[in-house]
């Protein structure tokens, strides 16, 4: 299938006050996606309603603190967990419809995925590939552009529990490009990695985009997320409080940085809070 760059409109969703772009024919949908969790009688709100998308070669930075909700989100994109409303899409797939159809189109990447200690790297790659239902063939040219990509050719006969951290990341980086996805997920992927790891997913992320992959980061690394993303989606406490580029959304908060908007969007949520819990006090 070819995937054509998409042209740009721009929609107004009123939870957020403000616009959002939305691209015709994305390769990621988010819609108004809401997520309760419930226990010991209390619930709790992950998701209000969020909205974005993101389009063929483009890198979306999903940003938040801890408990924003940005886990929650790649879960649903992913079909592992359900919305209570909204829906999410991947290359025109409804995620609740035909989970195994949407992950032959995902590529995930996550500080919290391991490789086999015992497969060598070779072994790991082809044998992921094969889940995949790609042919041998195919793999195996795949495998040595990858290998070729991300400098991997000289430990790819190596057992997978010998390699530094570094060159796992490499092996986990590789592996979610052997099955060739349009979109690919990467969760807080430099966690833990030192300069020169850190510096191999940003040459990954580049050649994502090179090959007109449409991409989602998620991330609290807002130094990481102004250097690779084109845009961004500001979520806290499950609600998208800004979204678009780095221009529009120094427009939407009057901050030059990244940092300095996160801190003026926690602020006016946290004030917002608070004015709820007054109207709620004060006697009619």
């Amino acid at each position: 299938m070819k995937f054509e760059h998409a042209p740009r409109r721009k929609i107004v969703y009123s939870f957020t006050g403000f616009d959002i772009l939305r691209l015709e024919n994305p390769l990621i949908v988010a819609s108004n996606l809401v997520k309760q969790f419930h226990w010991a009688g209390n619930s709790i709100y992950a998701l209000r309603g969020i909205s974005f998308t993101v389009s063929k070669g483009e890198v979306f930075g999903l940003l938040g603190p801890n408990g924003a909700g940005k886990t929650t989100t790649l879960r649903i994109i992913m079909g592992l967990l359900k919305p209570d409303s909204g829906f999410a899409e991947v290359d025109g797939v409804r995620t609740g419809r035909d989970a195994s159809l949407v992950r032959n189109r995902l590529g995930m990447v996550s500080t919290n995925d391991g490789v086999y200690p015992w497969l060598t790297v070779r072994e790991m790659l082809l044998y992921f590939a094969d889940l995949y239902a790609v042919p041998a063939a195919t793999a195996r040219e795949r495998l040595l552009e990858l290998a070729n990509k991300l400098q991997l050719e000289r430990f790819l006969n190596q057992r997978c529990a010998t390699l530094s951290t570094g060159q796992k990341q490499r092996v986990i980086l590789a592996r979610g490009l052997m099955h060739d996805p349009p979109v690919m997920l990467l969760d807080e992927p430099t966690r833990g990695l030192d300069v020169v790891g850190s510096q191999t997913v940003f040459e990954f992320i580049a050649h994502l985009k090179e090959l007109g992959k449409a991409v989602l980061l998620s991330t609290h690394r807002l130094d990481e997320a102004e250097r690779t993303c084109d845009r961004f989606g500001l979520l806290h406490r499950g609600t998208l409080m800004y979204a678009g580029t780095l221009d529009e959304i120094r427009k939407a908060t009057g901050q030059s940085h990244l940092t300095d908007m996160f801190l003026t969007m926690m602020h006016n949520s946290e004030q917002q809070t608070q004015a709820t819990k007054d109207q709620a006090c004060t006697p009619a």
